[in-house]
C-alpha cells in the first residue's frame, strides 16, 4: 500500500476529489496548510502598508491506495490539478507498513 500526499491549490480541492472518486478511491483526508517553494509568497498593500505574505494557503491532501491503484492516483491528480503555473504543487509518495480500521479490526487493502 502506498500513502499519497498532495500539495495543491485550494481552488483545485473539488476537482481532484471528483478525479478520486471516479477511480474508486474511497477516502481522503484534507487540510489546509501554509508553505512556498519557488512561488516564494507576494507583496500585499493593507491600509496603505506594504507587507510580505511568506506563506501561501495550501491544500494538503492524503489518500492511501494500493500499489496497483498508485500511477492511476497519481495521473489523475496530476491532470487535473496542473494549471502550467508556477505553485501548482507537489506530489508524495510513501510506503505504507500496516493499515487497520479501527470500527471492525479489518487489516491491510480491506481497511482502506
Amino acid at each position: 500500500m502506498k500513502k499519497i500526499e498532495a500539495i495543491i491549490k485550494p481552488f483545485k480541492l473539488d476537482e481532484v476529489r471528483e478525479a478520486l472518486s471516479e477511480l474508486g478511491v474511497s477516502g481522503l483526508t484534507v487540510t489546509e496548510v501554509k508553505g512556498f517553494g519557488r512561488q516564494k509568497g507576494h507583496t500585499e498593500l493593507y491600509r496603505g502598508a506594504e507587507y510580505v505574505v511568506d506563506f501561501l494557503p495550501k491544500i494538503k491532501v492524503e489518500i492511501v491506495v494500493t500499489a496497483e491503484m498508485l500511477d492511476a492516483a497519481i495521473e489523475a491528480i496530476v491532470k487535473v490539478a496542473r494549471t502550467g503555473k508556477i505553485g501548482d504543487g507537489k506530489i508524495f509518495v510513501t510506503s505504507v507498513e500496516q493499515v487497520i480500521r479501527i470500527r471492525t479490526g479489518e487489516t491491510g487493502a480491506e481497511a482502506i
